[in-house]
């Protein structure tokens, strides 16, 4: 009965996020609701006295804080997708919508900082410059900047040389009005390739700065 249950909330959690008539904001809330239910069960009836009416209360329960966890997509959001969408146009730079409703900014290092340095140049400064106005219209949304290197070098030089540039990024976009407790920065160093670093083409690839901006379910 417990094994039941908790396939049929996970099942309904996979069939929430893919009713093709929900709206994208109706959709990210549902995906966080599923998931949160689905923890919720396995939480409820794995623990002490659990069973049956212990997972639906877990369910119940992980469902209303996965929806309130999750982001959505709002009206907002796919309009400052568009804005970047034209603003980076030609560059290099790509604007994706990610599986849980982020807004993500792909920016290859060669347009943005040159070999082994942090500091931002200038075809970068145009893009952060209309960034940071499509933020301050957006004050609800948070923000985080990470940075990656390829692997020439070593940890030593690769991971402080990340972060820096992600905080350069962030720094430049404060400097414009965006307030700075709506960051959070990491750097990768070389440990997270999106393709391999045998060559130079995938090195320059692996190079690069990643800005997610996320408005959470309030």
């Amino acid at each position: 009965m417990m094994r039941k249950l908790i396939i049929s909330t996970l099942a309904l959690s996979v069939a929430l996020t893919g009713c093709a008539d929900m709206s994208a904001t109706q959709r990210g809330t549902a995906t966080g609701a599923g998931i949160g239910a689905g923890l919720g069960a396995i939480i409820g009836a794995t623990t002490a006295g659990g069973g049956g009416g212990r997972a639906a209360t877990g369910a119940a329960i992980g469902g209303i804080a996965g929806a309130v966890a999750g982001n959505i997509w709002s009206n907002k959001m796919e309009q400052q997708k568009q804005q970047m969408e034209q603003a980076t146009q030609g560059t290099g730079v790509q604007v994706s919508q990610t599986a849980d409703n982020r807004l993500k900014l792909d920016i290859p290092s060669d347009i943005s900082f040159d070999t082994n340095r942090a500091d931002i140049r200038p075809n970068f400064r145009v893009i952060l410059d209309k960034f940071a106005t499509s933020l301050i219209e957006n004050p609800s949304t948070r923000i985080t900047i990470i940075g990656h290197t390829d692997n020439t070098g070593n940890d030593a030089i690769n991971n402080p040389l990340s972060l820096a540039r992600a905080s350069h990024t962030r720094d430049y976009l404060t400097a414009r009005g965006v307030a700075v407790a709506r960051f959070n920065v990491d750097g990768r160093g070389s440990h997270e390739p999106i393709t391999t670093n045998d060559t130079s083409a995938g090195r320059a690839q692996n190079r690069r700065v990643e800005i997610f901006v996320a408005e959470p379910q309030q």
